[in-house]
């Protein structure tokens, strides 16, 4: 009875131990590969999972979540023969664990080397200049060449990122003097394109001055014609007044007449620069008469002319 006992135990245990070695729990985000007799059989999802116990074995635990990979700083050589040095990052997503974990031996390994290659020869097919400007040129190329590369494998890139390019110290000095060169030229054009422009708003307000000014000028002229002209019929008024009198006999149109010829002389005495003293003769008493009487005649005028109205 004891060795009956003691056989069930050990058959209880066994039948235990079977059913825990059948039983499997894949995480969220791997998948375990299942080899039968050394060969690939089947990949388990995550969750619960039974395979066949002491037959089947785990194989390979891949993780399914996408990961990133750093690339190594390298030295390259652009296409115009200058050295730099660029390293990059990787982001790739395993799409198929069986090819994954046997058709790969070091699948890390094999994308890096697979990038660090395809860096040197897509680079090296650049200019510097291009180099340094078309990254996302760079980063395409690269993705379409070890995206297409990694396919075999279960691989999937999503993304391959340069992080930094440095070219030769030297290289780096040179391109800093040509960068201030260039500064200092577009300086130099905006400036004279500056001067430019206020020269010619400088010259336009010359214009518009002279314009204005002539404007004013020719005003000016107008006005005094137009002065001159007034006077000139009223001087003519008056002479046509003074000869009218003269016709109908009246004296005091020649007392008009000397003593409009004897003012303007004295005024021409006066007026000279050398003039300090000017002696006026007995006849001035005369001329004053001539004046008054002149405008008793206009006077006289003027009335007769409203009689007649």
């Amino acid at each position: 009875m004891e060795i009956a006992g003691i056989f069930v135990l050990v058959l209880v245990a066994v039948v235990i131990a079977t059913l825990f070695a059948g039983v499997k729990i894949v995480p969220q985000g791997e998948e375990w590969t299942v080899e039968r007799f050394g060969r690939f059989r089947i990949s388990l999802r995550p969750g619960l999972n039974l395979i066949v116990p002491f037959i089947d074995r785990i194989g390979k635990k891949i993780n399914m979540m996408e990961s990133v990979l750093d690339i190594p700083s390298q030295e390259v050589i652009t296409r115009d023969n200058a050295m730099v040095r660029a390293d990059g990052v990787v982001f790739y997503q395993v799409v198929d664990s069986a090819k994954a974990a046997y058709e790969v031996r070091d699948m890390h390994r094999a994308i890096e080397n697979l990038a660090m290659t395809n860096i040197r020869t897509v680079m090296g097919s650049m200019d510097l200049d291009e180099l340094l400007s078309g990254r996302d040129k760079i980063n395409a190329n690269l993705l379409s060449v070890v995206d297409a590369a990694t396919d075999a494998w279960g691989i999937k890139v999503t993304r391959v990122e340069i992080k930094d390019i440095a070219p030769p110290q030297d290289l780096v000095e040179a391109m800093a003097r040509q960068m201030k060169a260039e500064r200092e030229k577009r300086a130099a054009i905006l400036e004279a394109e500056g001067d430019r422009e206020a020269a010619i708003k400088r010259a336009e307000g010359e214009k518009q001055a002279v314009i204005l000014e002539a404007e004013g000028k020719k005003q000016q002229a107008f006005l005094e014609a137009e002065a001159r002209e007034r006077l000139a019929q009223a001087e003519a008024k008056a002479t046509e007044t003074v000869s009218q009198a003269i016709r109908e006999g009246d004296p005091r149109a020649i007392h008009y007449f000397v003593a409009q010829k004897y003012i303007d002389a004295l005024g021409v005495i006066g007026a000279g620069e050398n003039s300090r003293l000017v002696f006026l003769p007995m006849e001035a008493s005369g001329v004053a008469s001539s004046v008054g009487g002149i405008t008793e005649l206009l006077h006289d005028m003027a009335t007769t002319r409203k009689e007649a109205g």
